[in-house]
């Protein structure tokens, strides 16, 4: 029987990527997204691609535990296991600590760190249930390894991934579920890094047609984290080759962040 994976932020951007990638790779998906019918329109593209019943579009608040639970459900109706969870949902907002607005701080907690937990715990029991091992992956950033200037709120809850990961990762190991994060570098060409330019123009002095090369220049392999460089490394943690790894953050950075 086919494996399925249950990307959250499957709806658009990376997670689309994501999505047609695994589907691509035999998996049978199961695309989340806040908007459902952007998470629609991607599972059909799937089973236009690879055959009606290959993917599912399902609406979901990872923020709330209510709309995780129902997620779940519908998700072990269609497919009657979880055999991966990637957390691709994501927010960020770029400001001074002084005129950090606290409402954006919790968004950003109950986006990047809470809908994890949610999902995973969710997810975590069909996994236990079915007794087939499984595999959680994070989508995380290499603001949850450094601080982040201007980024508090997501460096803070980016750190807090990491420490979610480790915890889940000593607690699931008993039935071969294993847990990661993948600690990205910038996106450049992702909607979220190019709706900060103009906050990171200001923040550096510079014109924002500058920002993206002054990123790219912090690189020691001189190139932003593509699609592809995420949905490779995702791809091993998520097979059996990677079978005796768990726990860990796992950097994408271009060698920006070692450790």
């Amino acid at each position: 029987m086919k494996k399925t994976a249950l990307v959250v932020g499957g709806g658009q951007t990376l997670g689309a990527y994501l999505c047609h990638g695994l589907a691509e790779d035999g998996y049978r998906v199961a695309v989340a997204d806040l908007n459902g019918q952007n998470a629609d329109a991607i599972a059909a593209e799937i089973n236009a691609k690879h055959g009606e019943g290959s993917a599912i579009g399902v609406a979901v608040d990872a923020t709330k535990e209510a709309s995780v639970v129902t997620m779940t459900k519908q998700v072990d109706d269609a497919f009657g296991r979880i055999d991966l969870l990637v957390y691709s949902a994501g927010v960020a907002k770029a400001a001074k600590i002084d005129s950090f607005p606290l409402d954006a701080w919790q968004l950003s907690l109950d986006v990047n760190l809470t809908g994890y937990f949610l999902c995973a715990r969710e997810a975590a029991k069909v996994m236990i249930r079915e007794n087939n091992g499984g595999r959680i992956i994070q989508i995380n950033s290499k603001s949850g390894k450094v601080g982040s200037k201007h980024n508090s709120g997501y460096s803070a809850a980016k750190f807090g991934g990491v420490g979610l990961t480790q915890s889940l990762a000593l607690d699931l190991a008993e039935h071969n579920i294993t847990v990661h994060s993948l600690m990205l570098g910038n996106l450049l060409k992702s909607p979220m890094f190019q709706s900060l330019i103009p906050q990171y123009a200001a923040k550096l002095g510079v014109p924002e047609a500058e920002v993206e090369q002054l990123y790219i220049d912090k690189v020691p392999l001189k190139a932003g984290c593509d699609y592809e460089d995420v949905l490779n490394v995702l791809k091993f943690y998520a097979s059996d080759k990677a079978a005796y790894c768990t726990g860990q953050s796992i950097n994408i950075t271009g060698g920006q962040v070692m450790f």
